[in-house]
């Protein structure tokens, strides 16, 4: 839906849409977020990981036709490639655009794709958030499936965040439990990823996923062993936001 003219600025809207649906539902944020001319053109990116589907199946529930980005970053489990056929084609999802790494920027800065040993914030730039901002040049808004309970650089999440003033970013389930997310699973009988049995209940790419063992936090497998919690795509200038606050990483 396109954006009616003129608009206060990103952080204003933001700032407005909090205020107003600080109390409300994941499903009333969702809803007016794909409805509201002052919200614009929105997308939802989505990992299709150990959770996403949840979020998925709300999405679709609203509006099946709602943009899906998928960043295929080519080093994902074969099990998460799969997941997300079979996971489109259950919930009836007609627009889902896959994104890849630009194949000219992989020959001249990962040419061994070796670029995760050495520096893996290069590697999640190249193959995922350089891709994702990118596709999300069209969008004045994109959704996401961010938890508060997922960790540290997510603790004072809000339902919306201002990304500079280029765009809003969307997160209806920041006050979700654990809990809430395995409810819903159940409710709706959604299809897990086959890989959440095998010990992943955080899933990324190949070479930095590892299983949890019982009493891990849930994303101690991602990067493991690194000062990294956070693959980049959240980020502004360098720093992890986390609702209207920034953190330098």
């Amino acid at each position: 839906m396109p954006l009616e003219f003129p608009l206060p600025s990103v952080a204003k809207r933001v700032a407005s849409l909090n205020a107003t649906y600080r109390y409300h539902s994941a499903t009333d944020v969702l809803k007016h977020t794909l409805s509201d001319t002052q919200v614009g053109r929105v997308a939802m990116v989505s990992s299709f990981g150990a959770e996403s589907v949840a979020l998925l199946h709300m999405v679709a529930t609203v509006d099946r036709t709602t943009p899906v980005l998928f960043v295929d970053t080519e080093m994902l489990f074969p099990e998460t490639l799969t997941y997300q056929q079979e996971v489109s084609e259950f919930l009836g999802l007609t627009d889902v655009q896959i994104i890849r790494p630009n194949r000219d920027q992989m020959f001249l800065r990962d040419t061994d794709a070796m670029l995760h040993l050495k520096d893996p914030d290069a590697c999640c730039a190249l193959r995922k958030t350089e891709p994702l901002q990118n596709a999300l040049e069209g969008y004045d808004a994109w959704i996401t499936g961010r938890k508060r309970f997922q960790g540290s650089t997510r603790l004072d999440l809000e339902f919306f965040e201002a990304e500079e003033d280029k765009r809003i970013k969307v997160n209806p389930l920041v006050h979700w439990t654990p809990g809430d997310v395995q409810d819903y699973f159940i409710n709706n009988r959604l299809p897990r990823h086959p890989m959440v049995a095998r010990g992943y209940p955080s899933i990324g790419c190949v070479p930095c996923t590892s299983a949890v063992e019982k009493g891990e936090d849930a994303r101690a497998g991602r990067w493991r062993g690194r000062k990294k919690e956070e693959c980049g795509i959240h980020f502004v200038n360098g720093r992890v936001m986390r609702g209207s606050k920034e953190f330098v990483v």
